[in-house]
């Protein structure tokens, strides 16, 4: 591969990027392992498709923030290296496919020329920061929350406490108490409060997710100060990495730490761990979002599309009045979350003129314009329609969220985009007037993990098979009862019934047929099904699992032509487990000139991470050395202990264990991180040394 040169302004990007080309190409060349240049790829936004030899970038916009400018570069960008499709998810990223790993230098080098990254969009990291698309215009909201997602995000980028870690950690930041950024299924939520003394502050909930199994949220503070919430979340962090599972990757994450050894325990370490925070206290700059201007005020044409239907429809369900007087956000709905790169600089020309130069993208796969007019809303509504941007029905029941399942992910099990468009074109078609129903949300993953977040879903779907004749039929789990209360508060879906794919709109058919006959007047979705039961919804939806009566277009998955087959791939989602004892200590000696220069430069509590990740990396590859693997940074610290310390192998003055943790006993002092160092070079060079001996004898 060719190498290419980059002129970034800013030196450390600039680094980040010519460090991916040398690793890709000591990879090609052999010399980096398999496992480890995939956990490093990974976080860097490069992940690998169900297609062998091409790769999926998922591009990091913190809180769905993307400006004009940007997106029309990111549409050059996918098409020059991708397929010229984007990709709207549920955590307000925007992803690319089809992408050459050896030109992803130069895909990330013509983004950050907009101020646009892919560092740390996957990977065992902090994923990217999602907040209320809404937040500053939201007539509900206590207070702005997108400075507060925006330092998070600055914040932990890079940061040495997070970046290989058992697995992912997510934040998420709600404008309001309904609480439309889902802080009940996050490791960290945050919902805004502002106490008696009017300061602000956050609501906080804890070791929340969804996946194969989902987990609400906890309480840990009602109200905690604003200059708090970053050191508070660089705690948990810390202790996340130190006693995080890292060798069954199902079992890594902060619910699963918490399910293990107890809510109160772990909190009791996330205050152990603040003595060696970098920041005790962390003022959040609230000037560094800074609302956007409205367009200039111009002469708005006569329409004359006022008074039809589509427009009243569109009016009624995507369109609302902000907090600020005199101006609306406009919501678009986009089908499958897809946008073809032609389509989005359509976009771009057809808004300019009408909305403020900020979009976002939301966690129901669309986008959120801010600050039209509303004499302007007529005229941006002809400008939409001419584009096929028009739906209406935004974050109704006609809104399906779904992940991109088959087409293009190692995990999915069956289709979720085509079933997905395919359901909204039921809703449009038998139940038009349901699309102004946003008590009721439909969401669809392609396998059990919910990527779709199928696990809030009032009606939700996951991918799925069953046996029938001989043959694997593409199936999906239909799931009821999930979504939002409010305030921190939420409710899992429940697994209900298995049924063959194909089946997933007559399913959607009973359940709305039976909701309209039966539902009390007013009565929401989930108070009706409370009411009827989930027995009930299993005998309703029961005949539509009888596989004795299957015709052949069903052993077919949606938007497929030939006969189903499970075909799961490895998935790259929560990153890998590198245990090869030389690649360890390689890694030791990296971490230790990391250690170096984070000190020459004054980072003190970088430096003393730095030196903590060496110690443990080379403790590590010893045990691994002797067969012992351990799955956890805690659990090497132990064995350490017992396979050379107390065995008389290695001398140490005191124990490994003390060594180790005088990283939560210490401020991070210059002295402190000199000394620790200093310990930490010894140890690696004393232990290298050992190794390479016993090879030679």
């Amino acid at each position: 591969m060719q190498s290419f040169r980059t002129e970034l302004e800013n030196p450390i990007v600039e680094q980040d990027i010519i460090d991916l080309e040398k690793k890709i190409r000591l990879f090609r060349e052999g010399a980096i392992h398999d496992e480890k240049f995939r956990s490093l790829r990974l976080a860097r936004g490069i992940y690998g498709q169900r297609q062998p030899g091409v790769q999926m970038i998922r591009i990091k916009l913190p809180f769905g923030k993307v400006t004009f400018k940007q997106l029309l570069k990111i549409a050059d960008v996918a098409d020059e290296y991708g397929s010229g499709n984007l990709h709207l998810t549920t955590r307000q990223d925007i992803q690319m496919h089809y992408v050459s790993l050896d030109r992803t230098p130069e895909l990330w080098d013509q983004l950050e020329r907009e101020d646009v990254t892919i560092r740390e969009a996957c990977g065992n990291t902090v994923r990217n920061v999602t907040s209320s698309p809404d937040a500053g215009i939201n007539p509900e909201e206590p207070f702005d929350v997108s400075p507060y997602a925006h330092a998070f995000f600055s914040y932990f980028l890079r940061n040495p406490i997070c970046q290989e870690m058992g697995r992912k950690i997510k934040f998420a930041f709600s404008s309001s108490e309904k609480d439309t950024a889902f802080s009940y299924i996050h490791d960290l939520g945050f919902i805004p409060k502002i106490n008696e003394e009017g300061e602000r502050g956050f609501k906080v909930l804890f070791a929340g997710g969804l996946g194969a199994q989902p987990f609400l949220a906890h309480v840990v503070y009602e109200f905690l100060h604003e200059d708090q919430i970053i050191p508070y979340a660089e705690s948990v962090l810390r202790v996340f990495d130190r006693y995080g599972e890292r060798s069954n990757r199902n079992k890594a994450r902060l619910k699963y730490l918490v399910q293990k050894i107890g809510l109160e325990e772990v909190l009791r370490l996330i205050e152990e761990e603040r003595i060696a925070n970098k920041s005790k206290t962390f003022k959040i700059d609230r000037d560094a979002v800074l609302l956007p201007e409205p367009a200039p005020l111009i002469a708005y044409e006569e329409t004359g599309l006022e008074e039809t239907l589509g427009y009243q429809h569109w009016l009624a369900t995507n369109v609302f009045e902000q907090k600020q007087q005199g101006f609306y956000g406009v919501y678009l709905k986009v089908t499958i979350g897809d946008i073809r790169t032609f389509k989005a600089r359509e976009l771009v020309d057809a808004i300019h003129l009408y909305a403020a130069d900020e979009i976002r993208v939301t966690q129901n796969q669309g986008l959120l314009l801010k600050f039209v007019r509303k004499e302007a809303l007529p005229s941006l509504y002809k400008q939409l329609l001419a584009i096929g941007f028009t739906a209406a029905g935004f974050d109704s029941l006609a809104d399906v969220t779904t992940c991109p399942g088959t087409d293009t992910c190692n995990l999915g099990i069956s289709n979720s985009m085509s079933l997905a468009a395919t359901l909204e074109d039921v809703v449009y078609e038998e139940y038009p007037n349901l699309i102004f129903n946003k008590d009721i949300k439909i969401k669809i993953s392609g396998c059990m993990n919910s990527c779709g977040q199928h696990g809030l879903a009032h009606i939700g779907f996951h991918g799925s098979s069953v046996k029938a004749n001989g043959k694997v039929v593409p199936a999906v789990q239909v799931l009821l009862g999930g979504g939002t209360v409010g305030n921190g508060a939420g409710r899992i879906s429940e697994k209900v019934i298995k049924v063959p794919s194909k089946r997933a709109t007559d399913v959607l058919r009973t359940i709305l047929n039976d909701y309209n006959a039966k539902a009390l007047p007013e009565e929401v979705f989930n108070s009706y099904y409370d009411r009827q039961g989930k027995d009930y919804f299993y005998q309703l939806l029961k005949p539509l699992a009888d596989l004795t009566n299957l015709k052949d277009e069903e052993y077919i998955d949606w938007g497929h032509e030939e006969t189903f087959q499970t075909a799961i791939g490895v998935g790259e989602c929560a990153g890998v487990i590198i245990d090869l004892v030389a690649t360890l200590l390689l890694e030791g000696e990296e971490k230790l000139g990391w250690a170096k220069a984070s000190f020459k430069s004054g980072a003190w509590a970088d430096s003393i991470y730095h030196s903590y990740n060496v110690l443990i990396n080379t403790a590590k590859a010893m045990l691994l050395d002797k067969g012992v693997n351990s799955s956890t940074q805690a659990g090497v610290i132990r064995e350490f202990d017992a396979h050379y310390v107390l065995t008389g192998e290695l001398q140490l003055e005191g124990s490994f264990n003390d060594l180790v943790l005088q990283i939560n006993k210490n401020e991070p002092t210059a002295s402190f991180a000199a000394s620790y160092l200093q310990e930490a070079e010894g140890f690696y060079n004393e232990l290298k040394t050992k190794r390479e001996a016993a090879l030679q004898s």
